[in-house]
């Protein structure tokens, strides 16, 4: 759709951002001052489809950025802006589900009453008030430029992506306001978005419904995976990213570079778009930008490069409250309360299209919304009732943060910079910089809540909670005095750990995160002493950060550095780490013979233990490590001989233990089910593994899973809709790929790859072409310089407003 956007001309005056009527609630602050102003930006579009927005200040530098991004990707900017209305009901019935692919799943009537209960409580309007936790001035401008920006291009052209072109909500009526509550929901994905049905559903305890829980609650006999799963921490699906950052005293340039690799869902709204923004002599930053964010949230600029992995920190803690019995009256220190009972209506679709409103009641106290969880074992009985406080829900930052970070001068000033907005939501960071530092450190929001804390103020069952999940459940009785959460002196506001209290490292040599706690940054230097909350200390390590480590620590091992070419080379070498240590003295073979398969296992034996599109027998290992058994709780590991000892973290556990009849069993049924699907055992990867983002072709694809079987280039399947008739359609994992090295003289070397394409329309040349070079291992050369931008140039336009 790039292409057609030369009808805005380079010399054209837009015709000023219009008012449209919103209902009161949805009037956003600055909208008039918006419609007042003007904004002009320059958009260069370079080879598939990337732009380059240059303008003299934020609000346009964010005009320009939401005419692109609406361009890219205008049906999930849409939905995700009728979410944070509260509007999905409305326009495309209650009952359907809205699943955002990664946290919340739920009904579109359960998603609108809890935005609805923001609304009416105004939390984003007292929160864009909000000195402290409010956003600053440059953020509102990205923010009011950017929903003037996606307003211009609704008014400017045709919406042709069949997934809601024609759709009645495309209107030129978007407010910032709009854009504040999405940018607050995504905050909540791994706090309060994942409880939406048991807050939403949650109601005193009846004779029909005692809200029992679900026995038993001592710690050895919780389910551990379904208690995570239920946390939104699905072991089985994990929400990730790999980063490596390797610094001057490993490199062969003498100077930092960086491989970030996220992975995120290929559709809905957290997928990314890459963008280029510049003011000249002031700001100049390129990366990805998730769907509704003005600015870069992974990327770099001429000094430091960054990315983000998904933290093990809890951003919220339940507090569990005594009651005096079936109702809505709780006790506290200072006295019994009443639960806050909000009741909202919700506008509806029904199913002859006409529209209804349906009443929905939702519970709080002043930590915050009251859930029914039994199967989590926080359920609301006439002896208790528990509520989430979310630090996350708490403030209002998470712009500020991402755009002063691309001011940062170095790995120190990055953190500096993060540290002083106090809005990094749920990710750790990874960086390199120019001067050959590299920088770790888990400096998100998270609750201060100390292990002395948490051990004072943990409920029996709030015990069992830390005891399986690591999540401390607090009491309620206590929760505005002795248990509330505490205050750093050096933290941007009360109630968060401040930096000091939260780990990080910063080295000449290397440092990575792939998902597992911040313990383990560099195996020489580990991270120990900090709060239980923020995640675990001589912990296993996946497999996946075994092998994310071992890519440049085998380099190292065989007396070479990292080159700019080798460290992005790592991306598409597809090791398999889980293969390697089980190959380890012919134990995979010796466990495959056990079965009697001699063909299938004939296969494995010649497979290369890789996960390239020609690699035969990958998805053999994958179905057998997929059956594995699991590890209980407090047991002897029933896979590996050699346990993990924190010793020697990145080498343990290992030695497949080939006499167990439960290993040989998870392969002989990994065969049988590949036979009774009908897939050959000598297929290749490529033919098995294709792409499955929406209308994509079955382009072959390398990679595999990650945690598992440990695989960098880790790869999914999920809720696939395209594709299907494929063994492995792909629609989750590695997204956007930066390789970014510093080079003498000032240069920045910036290779990336966005695999699913910048357009979300697949009528769009955008659509699938770095998807095809992401198939074939190649690289997309960023155009970062003016004279890259002018050799890579396929349109250059001005956009006003």
């Amino acid at each position: 759709m790039l292409r057609r956007l030369i009808a805005v001309t380079a010399t054209a005056t837009l015709l000023p951002l219009a008012a449209v009527a919103l209902p009161a609630a949805d009037a956003a602050p600055g909208s008039a001052r918006d419609r007042a102003r003007t904004y002009r930006a320059t958009i260069e579009v370079t080879e598939h489809g990337i732009p380059h927005i240059t303008a003299d200040d934020f609000g346009s530098l964010g005009f320009g950025a939401g005419y692109a991004a609406t361009d890219a990707s205008v049906c999930t900017l849409a939905d995700t802006l009728v979410t944070a209305r509260g509007e999905r009901s409305r326009w495309f019935g209650p009952d359907k589900r809205y699943n955002d692919q990664v946290t919340l799943q739920a009904s579109n009537l359960q998603v609108d009453a809890f935005v609805a209960s923001l609304h009416q409580r105004r939390v984003v309007e007292r929160l864009l008030k909000d000195p402290v936790r409010g956003p600053g001035r440059e953020a509102r401008a990205m923010v009011d430029g950017y929903v003037a920006g996606a307003n211009e291009w609704l008014r400017s052209n045709k919406v042709t992506d069949p997934a809601c072109a024609g759709a009645p909500y495309l209107k030129p009526n978007v407010t910032a306001l709009d854009l504040w509550y999405g940018v607050y929901l995504a905050n909540l994905l791994a706090s309060a978005g994942v409880f939406v049905k048991e807050i939403v559903d949650a109601a005193p305890p009846s004779a029909a419904d005692p809200g029992l829980p679900e026995l038993p609650v001592q710690a050895a006999d919780v389910d551990r995976d379904a208690l995570l799963r239920g946390l939104g921490r699905d072991p089985e699906a994990p929400f990730g990213s790999n980063a490596t950052a390797v610094g001057g005293a490993a490199t062969t340039t003498g100077k930092g570079m960086l491989l970030g690799n996220p992975h995120f869902p290929w559709r809905g709204r957290y997928h990314f778009t890459q963008q280029h923004l510049t003011i000249p002599g002031r700001y100049d930053v390129a990366g990805a930008s998730l769907i509704g964010s003005p600015v870069v949230n992974i990327g770099w600029n001429k000094h430091v490069a960054w990315s983000h992995t998904v933290s093990t920190a809890y951003r919220f803690t339940p507090y569990e409250y005594k009651t005096v019995g079936p109702g809505t009256t709780y006790l506290t220190d200072a006295g019994p309360k009443d639960l806050i009972h909000d009741t909202v209506k919700v506008t509806v679709k029904k199913d002859d299209g006409s529209l209804g409103t349906v009443t929905e009641d939702l519970y709080r106290t002043p930590q915050g919304y009251v859930i029914d969880a039994p199967a989590l074992l926080m359920p609301w009985s006439p002896a208790s009732v528990w509520a989430i406080r979310d630090a996350n829900a708490e403030h209002l930052r998470t712009i500020d943060t991402f755009l002063d970070m691309g001011k940062a001068t170095g790995v120190r000033d990055l953190l500096r910079r993060q540290d002083a907005a106090g809005g990094m939501p749920w990710v750790n960071t990874t960086a390199a910089d120019r001067r050959g530092n590299v920088l770790y450190a888990d400096h998100s929001v998270v609750p201060n809540v100390p292990d002395a804390l948490a051990q004072q103020c943990m409920t029996p069952t709030g015990l069992v909670l830390d005891q399986v999940a690591g999540l401390p459940g607090l009491d309620g009785t206590f929760a505005d005095s002795r248990c509330a959460w505490g205050s750093d002196a050096d933290a941007e506001r009360p109630g968060i750990f401040g930096p000091a209290n939260l780990p990080m490292e910063v080295r000449r040599d290397w440092v990575m995160n792939a998902n597992d706690s911040y313990w383990l940054p560099n195996p020489a230097q580990p991270l120990e002493g900090y709060a239980g909350i923020i995640g675990c200390e001589r912990c296993v390590r996946t497999m996946r950060t075994r092998m994310v480590s071992h890519y440049v620590m085998d380099r190292l091992a065989a007396g070479a550095k990292e080159s700019p070419r080798s460290l992005r080379g790592h991306e598409h070498e597809n090791r398999l780490m889980t293969a390697e240590v089980m190959r380890a003295n012919g134990a995979l073979d010796t466990v495959c013979a056990a079965t009697g398969e001699t063909e299938a296992c004939q296969v494995l034996h010649d497979w290369d233990g890789r996960s390239n599109t020609d690699s035969v027998g990958t998805h053999i290992f994958e179905e057998f490590v997929a059956r594995l058994p699991s590890l209980p709780v407090d047991a002897v590991d029933p896979v590996w001989l050699t346990p993990f000892d924190p010793a020697d973290p990145l080498n343990t556990p290992r030695d497949l233990d080939v006499a167990n009849p439960q290993v040989v069993q998870a392969m002989a049924d990994a065969i049988a089910s590949l036979r009774e699907r009908g897939i050959p055992f000598d297929a290749t990867w490529g033919s098995l593994q294709v792409a499955g983002d929406r209308g994509a072709p079955p382009i072959p694809l390398g990679g595999g899973t990650g945690d598992a079987v440990g695989n960098a280039n880790a790869l999914a399947s999920r809720w696939a809709r395209d594709n299907t008739d494929r063994y492995r359609p792909i629609t989750y994992g590695s997204s956007h790929i930066q390789a970014i090295s510093f080079l003498p003289g000032g240069r920045v070397d910036a290779r990336t790859i966005l695999t699913y394409g910048q357009a979300e329309n697949p009528r769009s040349p955008y659509s699938s072409d770095q998807t095809r070079m992401f198939s074939r291992k190649q690289w997309v050369h960023f155009a970062w310089t003016d004279a890259q931008i002018r050799r890579d140039l396929v349109r250059r336009f001005v956009v006003r407003g």
